[in-house]
This record gives C-alpha cells, structure tokens and sequence, in this order.
C-alpha cells in the first residue's frame, strides 16, 4: 500500500503537458484502491480480534456490494445486492402477467419487511389501489395490514383467508412469484449485473424491468388487435 500511494505521487507529479489527464485519473486509481487495501487490512485485524465489522468491504472492484444470506444449502451466502420486486396484475388466475412497479433496494442486506414501505410508497405515487396482496413467509402480517388496510393480505404460512378456495388461489398465485423471478433472471439479465457499484446495479435491473413491461405491453396491443 505505501509503494502503491508512492507511485500515485509520482505520477501525479510527473502530470504535465500532453498525456496529463490520462496521468492524474490513474493516480486516482491507485490511491482509491490503496484506500481499499488498506481498509481491508484492518478488517483482517478486527476480525482476528473478534471486534464486529460493522460496514463490511467484501469486494475490490464492488465496494458497494454486501454478504447477503440466501438461506440455501449450496451457497448460504453470495455477495451483491437486494431488490424488492413487485408485480401488479388484474387478477391471480393462471398465467396472469403484469406490469413491474421499480425495484426496491437498499445497500446492505436488508429485509423484506424495511423495503415494503418504500414499495407501497411507490403504489400511492402511481395511484394503485390493491384489493389483494400476496406475500412469502418471510413479511410480517402486521406491518402489511397497516400499510395496506384497503387490501386483503395474505402471507404464506401466516396469514390466509379462511374460506378454503381464495386460499387455494392466491397460494398458487404466490408460488407463481417464484417462476417469475426465475423468468427474470433468465430472460430479462436480472441474475448478475453487469454495472458495478450499487447505482450501476440499480440501473441494470431498472433497464430490466423496463424490458419486462414493455413486452407486457406489446404482448396485450397484439392480443387485442
């Protein structure tokens, strides 16, 4: 790290005249990742120390990305970034497809429960009334009543309706979330960004959802042509 913040210094002295720009921008680099390195120093030494690593740096070339758990048996952690995604249909038949609301996403490794005020924040914005919501286990009942009192709420495995076939309904039409994800990831470049940083991630999946719904859309000007 000091030969490295050495070298920035003398290009940075040697920045004159033509080729002085291109100079300077690699000084910068240096120095960002010798300050990268050296922050990844001192975790070594909270780590060893047993101290807690409050903002983890987990990638040189991703500074903004974070461990997050996946809760699977082959990769119980991978390392980037969540993002909330929902969709908005006009019933929950089967097959029902609909338009994207933008993702939530937040560095770190957030739950789902902080991103929904922001995803019901962003319904209010566009104007939508829910009548339904279906959600997987990991929401809480209480904190989606309260932001969606208009709407009947159901969370797998913790909040159903009693009568048995809306329940059967909207738990097929949760399960279908899953197939929509996976249809995302596949077809729609949601799997891996390509951008580093948080905002390059962020401006991949939002070109992501913009692809989706706009297929969406084309799909139903032809169906009622």
């Amino acid at each position: 790290m000091r030969e490295t913040r050495r070298l920035a210094a003398q290009a940075r002295a040697k920045a004159r005249g033509r080729g002085a720009c291109r100079k300077l921008a690699a000084a910068e680099r240096l120095e960002l990742l010798a300050d990268r390195a050296e922050k990844v120093s001192r975790q070594i030494t909270q780590r060893v120390a047993g101290e807690k690593i409050t903002d983890r740096l987990v990638s040189l070339a991703d500074p903004d990305a974070r461990p997050i758990g996946k809760g699977k048996l082959g990769k119980r952690y991978e390392f980037g970034y969540v993002f909330q995604i929902a969709e908005i249909t006009e019933n929950t038949r089967r097959g029902a497809r609909g338009l994207l609301l933008p993702a939530v996403t937040k560095i770190g490794s957030p739950n789902e429960p902080e991103l929904l005020p922001t995803t019901v924040a962003e319904l209010d914005r566009v104007g939508i009334r829910l009548r339904e919501a279906a959600f997987d286990g990991g929401f809480d009942p209480g904190q989606a009543n309260r932001l969606l009192p208009d709407a009947a709420v159901f969370v797998a495995g913790r909040q159903q309706p009693t009568s048995r076939r809306p329940k059967k309904r909207l738990a097929g039409y949760r399960v279908g979330a899953e197939g929509r994800i996976s249809h995302l990831k596949r077809s729609y470049g949601l799997r891996r960004s390509r951008l580093r940083g948080h905002a390059g991630a962020r401006a991949w999946v939002g070109w992501g959802i913009l692809a989706y719904n706009l297929d969406t859309l084309a799909a139903r000007a032809v169906q009622s042509a």
